[in-house]
């Protein structure tokens, strides 16, 4: 009997050793499809994570519902999964808004824990509009009101939504036609189909750089240094920034002293030189952000865009 009570704690002591010494492993879920800039975003910080903390990371691709059921997923994690999200606006800001029942709150399912990435917006036109700076395109709008046509890459999209700002900023009645994707709107756009489009800067960039097609302002506060000639809206005589971005976030079920652990090390991967140099050759923008900072940066998004998303009447 001795010996049998011996043995088996010999066991049980090799067994708790092992799992001890099994690695963590931390999934990243991402509600968008490989390629895309929210999945690059996060095997950049994933292979940064895994070296930092001396862990595995799998970044897991859930797509569908424009990342809603990402979100449900990752609300649902228990308090002992390392599980973090990675989302956009779409998911955590107009969603909730839109959809009657989207199956998550973004404040009390999910932890802040750090904002990594912005993207800004861009306003083009095509080579046959017959204007080269901002005040005249506005100018050519309130003139021909029947051409005020902003076309986006989606309806319902965060370039939607910047289309209806501009409009009321600018005094014209936007309406705003909505694509199937980039790919297509430029297309028409090029195509003299669709006079002015609104997308993310990084997309149209090339076009722009190639002589198809003109931005005549950027979104950000200050010009982006992915392209340094373009100049803001505010630069422009409209009074008016906004930006896109990538962050992660915890499920509220999360310890929070493990939500510090991913948070701070988050940042301090951020602030490798190594992780800004990536982000930059994928013309994104890098932000190092504490749990704080990401939370104080959500509350004044929320304060800039609900209102214009609810004032649209957008129903998806």
């Amino acid at each position: 009997m001795q010996r049998r009570t011996l043995l088996a704690a010999s066991l049980a002591s090799t067994a708790g050793a092992l799992h001890a010494q099994a690695p963590e492993t931390l999934r990243i879920v991402s509600g968008f499809a490989p390629g895309g800039a929210t999945d690059r975003v996060a095997r950049i910080v994933g292979d940064k994570l895994a070296a930092k903390l001396g862990i595995t990371v799998l970044v897991e691709n859930k797509t569908g519902a424009g990342g809603r059921l990402a979100a449900q997923q990752v609300k649902a994690a228990r308090p002992g999964d390392n599980v973090l999200m990675i989302a956009n606006p779409a998911v955590m800001l107009v969603a909730p808004l839109v959809f009657k029942d989207n199956g998550y709150d973004p404040d009390r399912d999910f932890v802040p824990v750090s904002h990594v990435n912005d993207y800004e917006f861009a306003l083009s036109v095509g080579a046959a509009v017959p204007v080269r700076e901002l005040s005249h395109l506005l100018a050519w709008l309130r003139a021909n009101p029947e051409k005020a046509n902003f076309g986006v890459p989606a309806t319902g999209s965060l370039p939607h939504f910047f289309a209806l700002m501009i409009g009321e900023k600018a005094g014209v009645k936007a309406q705003v036609v909505g694509y199937r994707g980039s790919a297509p709107l430029i297309s028409d756009l090029i195509g003299g189909q669709v006079p002015v489009s609104i997308d993310t800067l990084d997309v149209v960039l090339p076009q722009h750089e190639a002589g198809k097609l003109r931005i005549l302002a950027a979104s950000g506060a200050k010009r982006s240094p992915i392209a340094p000639n373009v100049p803001t809206f505010r630069e422009s005589g409209l009074d008016l920034a906004a930006t896109g971005w990538n962050a992660f976030f915890a499920p509220a079920a999360m310890p929070a002293d493990k939500v510090k652990r991913y948070s701070d090390a988050i940042v301090a991967v951020m602030r490798d030189p190594d992780t800004q140099r990536r982000f930059t050759e994928l013309q994104m923008t890098p932000v190092v952000a504490t749990q704080a900072q990401t939370a104080a940066m959500l509350k004044a998004y929320r304060a800039q865009w609900a209102p214009v998303v609810q004032k649209s009447g957008y129903q998806p």
